[in-house]
């Protein structure tokens, strides 16, 4: 590895490549994601698709403090806004319509909504995370007439691609269905972000390894990684207290992370590495750790081994 150049786009502190260095060089400044809950719901939920939805979701462990769908969106923005402009010294913003399914309404519905947050003058853009399989031709016409002078991000949660695996967590969609929402948004002007979780039941390294395989594949921008954690009074919390579900310990993420991020192409930003649900309502794995040092944890690790984003793929692609 030590004879292969160390390309100019990764960030060279982290050694991979920041979504955060990418909207400062995309836009001239400090660029901040601000969370907010538009009070959608789910196909998975609802009974669109199914019931229940997946197997280890409550969106309160992903969801920050201060974005309910009780508070108005303007009202979350703008404390988001503050929340960063004092502790990161932000002065532009994306807005992320984050929990449940943000293209699961009707087109009217989410004109009005990315409207209202596209009005505020700081706001640079939109990123929207949605399912694969509730994306209607409409909601993607809508987006590519937006992204027209306005930056928007499409977010598919994939998780898998591991058909049965998606099966097993009651996922309720399909590879092909995700590759046929990628093809859809692709060309449109539209950035395209994919989620991936690690750790699932019956999955294997090898398994999770492909995904890299995948996004290289893909005309991805982005990708956002996170352990599979158990939180309360999901179906998971129950398989992980009957003993049918291990999780990764600390050093297995950190090695499979280290792993996946060598094979993904360095001109693939990453969003996130991890995720850390509440104390309140995590039950496992407890590493301990608090964000920015589960964070150096990768970082420490690719540094160890001499190695980046990209190293084993991009001199071949």
């Amino acid at each position: 590895m030590t004879t292969l150049l160390f390309p100019t786009i990764l960030n060279p502190d982290l050694r991979f490549h920041s979504y955060g260095t990418w909207l400062r060089r995309r836009f001239g400044c400090r660029v901040s994601k601000v969370n907010v809950d538009a009070g959608f719901t789910c196909p998975n939920r609802d009974g669109s698709k199914g019931v229940g939805g997946c197997i280890y979701c409550d969106n309160s462990s992903f969801s920050p403090p201060g974005t309910q769908p009780i508070v108005s969106i303007e009202q979350q923005m703008a404390e988001g806004m503050a929340y960063h402009r004092t502790r990161l010294g932000s002065e532009k913003f994306i807005v992320y319509f984050q929990k449940f399914t943000n293209t699961y309404g009707s087109v009217a519905t989410l004109a009005d909504l990315y409207g209202r947050v596209l009005d505020h003058p700081q706001v640079l853009g939109i990123s929207v995370g949605t399912r694969p399989d509730a994306l209607s031709d409409e909601a993607i016409d809508l987006l590519t007439e937006l992204a027209r002078d306005r930056y928007v991000c499409v977010e598919l949660g994939l998780q898998s691609m591991d058909d049965e695996i998606l099966t097993r967590i009651n996922r309720g969609h399909t590879l092909d269905e995700y590759l046929s929402a990628v093809e859809r948004l692709t060309g449109r002007g539209i950035a395209l972000c994919t989620h991936l979780i690690y750790g699932f039941p019956g999955e294997t390294r090898n398994d999770f390894l492909k995904s890299a395989e995948l996004m290289a594949s893909l005309p991805m921008d982005s990708v956002k990684v996170h352990q599979l954690h158990v939180v309360r009074g999901t179906r998971l919390a129950e398989l992980y207290h009957r003993g049918e579900f291990t999780p990764l310990t600390h050093d297995e993420y950190v090695e499979g992370v280290c792993d996946f991020l060598e094979r993904l192409p360095s001109s693939i930003a990453i969003q996130r590495l991890y995720g850390s649900a509440p104390l309140a309502i995590r039950v496992a794995p407890n590493w301990n750790l608090k964000n920015n040092r589960m964070w150096y944890t990768v970082v420490n690790e690719l540094k160890r081994r001499n190695s980046w984003q990209g190293c084993l793929v991009d001199q071949a692609i």
